[in-house]
């Protein structure tokens, strides 16, 4: 084939792969962002005082109930420890925030399987546990002091005005009745949106990687990649090599899912998989922030500590999940090769598509512009921008549009 004949197919497959899981995109940015409407980012690091088994407890489903988007995670955990949060929790919540969220698991079981949903979810719980004992055993109190000072230099990354924003709704009354409310309304729709803001460049990274990798590369060179065929030895290389691959990807977030379903069909192992989409904060900007935020020294010990947990986690999940007889066996994942037709997809694809345009249209009609240009900035000009939005949603509860 010629080179525009493989960009054109390139192309037409991550379109494809993007029509299959479109739905599942909106739907799992709708959970997450009505979840986000009712948990209020104030006092949090007031709940993360240490790293007892409760703190990481709290941190790892606060952050499970945050955004997808990697950049903002790692602003937050930033913030958090800036505010007196303990170090191990403020980074527990970083790893929660970018590997058990819903539009994660969501896109894992429409994707990959539901198999590998529930190891995301027990390997990312076991990856926090690791990295907390490897904090408890290595981490001194004089790197974190050097990190803390590091840290109020402020030092600008990315992301770090959505970050800062809360928007959770303000009123009383049982969750459903705030949810239904103008404001519990407007505030979903304001996380909605600046969610897809926030990591819609990843996605699309992801899948346009995804489908040059799956045009261009040969199924042979991936299975000699990946040692395919050799049993345990597969399982362990798999592993350790998931995790590098993603280093040099720079993809991150949910935008790493595409590019594991690539991975799976070119013969990884189960574990390989979890381990790469667990590295998405292993990413070279991702580290490179880190070196901003904590220092060189700190920024090398987070990316080996994490390294090891990945690996380990991948590895333990792939043994555990073959001995319980639920691995899956199958090496085919939705690459974007069915094309559309007048399916099940299509037909949620239009309905999510219509409500995300209802969304945007109620976000754009309550300050969403000024939202959206604060996005990148400092927390001062978010603190200006938060002034902006209660004003624009006390209209909102009174039954007038902004």
């Amino acid at each position: 084939m010629s080179f525009i004949d493989n960009l054109v197919g390139a192309l037409r497959t991550s379109f494809f792969m993007l029509w299959e899981i479109l739905w599942a995109l909106c739907l799992g940015f709708l959970i997450s962002a009505a979840i986000q409407a009712i948990v209020p980012k104030k006092q949090v690091s007031k709940l993360l005082p240490d790293d007892s088994p409760r703190s990481l407890t709290i941190a790892a489903l606060l952050g499970a109930a945050s955004s997808s988007c990697s950049y903002a995670a790692v602003a937050i955990a930033r913030s958090l420890f800036r505010k007196g949060a303990n170090f191990t929790s403020a980074i527990a919540f970083e790893f929660a925030s970018t590997n058990l969220v819903i539009e994660l698991g969501i896109l894992l079981v429409l994707m990959l399987g539901w198999q590998f949903a529930a190891a995301e979810f027990v390997g990312g719980i076991l990856m926090i546990a690791l990295i907390a004992i490897m904090f408890r055993m290595f981490l001194k109190p004089h790197m974190v002091e050097e990190a803390r000072q590091q840290a109020d230099r402020g030092l600008q990354g990315i992301m770090e005005g959505h970050a800062e924003m809360d928007m959770s709704v303000t009123t009383r009354g049982s969750l459903l009745t705030r949810l239904k409310s103008s404001e519990g309304l407007t505030s979903i729709s304001h996380y909605f949106v600046m969610d897809w803001a926030s990591v819609w460049k990843d996605i699309a990274i992801g899948l346009l990687l995804s489908g040059i990798l799956a045009i261009w590369v040969a199924p042979g060179t991936w299975q000699n990649l990946f040692y395919v065929g050799h049993g345990v030895s597969s399982k362990i290389l798999g592993a350790f090599i998931g995790p590098l691959v993603s280093v040099v990807s720079f993809v991150c977030s949910i935008g790493n899912v595409p590019l594991a379903a690539v991975l799976w069909n070119g013969g990884i192992s189960f574990g390989g998989v979890i381990a790469f989409i667990f590295a998405d904060l292993l990413i070279l900007p991702i580290l490179n922030i880190h070196r901003k935020y904590y220092g060189m020294k700190l920024m090398l010990f987070l990316g080996i500590t994490s390294y090891i947990a990945m690996v380990i986690a991948g590895l333990s999940v792939d043994f555990l999940f073959t001995s319980l007889g639920i691995a899956p066996n199958s090496h085919h994942a939705i690459i974007g090769d069915a094309g559309t037709t007048w399916n099940y997809t299509t037909y949620l694809n239009i309905v999510f598509l219509l409500l995300t345009i209802a969304i945007v249209l109620r976000f754009f009609r309550t300050g969403g512009m000024q939202m959206l240009r604060a996005m990148n900035a400092g927390p001062g000009a978010h603190n200006a921008h938060r002034a902006h939005h209660h004003h624009a949603m006390q209209p909102a509860a009174e039954g007038h549009m902004h």
